[in-house]
């Protein structure tokens, strides 16, 4: 879970030696000595990471009491993936990312420290870890059907998005040893077309929002043998939603 710290206090844990070297001070050293020398460390900080200070700033991750069966985690990988991510106007590249979708947040590993950091989404536009495309959306009254602020996996993005929304609930069943506790993940999926936002569970929904072109996107469904069931469902939207940009041109 997060913790409500500010990062320029977890900085200092992360630059330990230039810390230790403020607090090693003798008695005498004045307190306007002791601010000198944490601001400089600061400025050290912030000038070595350059744009990359911008990235580091969120709040503290310490993660899940163990006895949870199951974890957070987009795709239950609980394993680091190797991505990019836009985050307050930077773009930065091979940066460690997990999703975590109990809380909705992006979590990455503070610099040079065994700590982890729980992005701002406010700040955030979007990553790319898991070989997906996340983007964050914010909830807009203006438009018709708006979705939830949070983070959406791009799953199709043209002219028309076709998005779902990954969530993880903590549940908790009694059985005949005690209470066991678990996550229990749920999933939508939204189209956005021209301005307003529509959810989608599956064919009839697609075809019923892309009415203009439903019999090409049946031949289509037809021609390629789309399925689907829960195994494919996600991946023949993808799909249909493409062709339906392509001939939609």
């Amino acid at each position: 879970m997060l913790k409500r710290i500010t990062l320029s206090i977890c900085c200092l844990f992360c630059i330990n030696t230039l810390s230790n070297k403020v607090y090693a001070q003798t008695s005498a050293d004045s307190l306007n000595n002791k601010l000198t020398v944490y601001d400089n460390t600061i400025d050290k900080f912030n000038t070595a990471l350059g744009p990359g200070a911008r990235l580091y700033n969120g709040e503290e991750y310490d993660g899940y009491y163990p006895g949870i069966t199951g974890n957070a985690y987009f795709m239950d990988e609980p394993d680091w993936s190797v991505g990019s991510l836009v985050y307050d106007g930077y773009t930065f590249k091979n940066i460690k990312i997990r999703y975590d979708i109990y809380i909705d947040r992006a979590i990455i590993p503070l610099y040079n420290s065994f700590l982890k950091i729980g992005l701002l989404n406010e700040r955030l536009t979007s990553f790319d870890a898991f070989g997906h495309h996340f983007i964050y959306i914010k909830h807009n009254p203006a438009v018709t059907g708006s979705v939830e602020s949070g983070i959406y996996d791009e799953l199709y993005g043209g002219k028309i998005q076709f998005l779902s929304k990954r969530s993880k609930s903590i549940q908790h069943d009694q059985t005949t040893t005690g209470i066991t506790t678990y996550f229990y993940p749920t999933i939508n999926y939204y189209i956005f077309k021209n301005n307003q936002y529509f959810t989608v569970s599956g064919k009839g929904d697609m075809l019923a929002i892309l009415k203009d072109k439903k019999r090409d996107l049946q031949q289509f469904i037809r021609s390629n043998k789309l399925k689907f069931n829960k195994t494919d469902k996600e991946q023949a939207m993808a799909k249909v939603a493409e062709y339906y940009d392509h001939i939609s041109q």
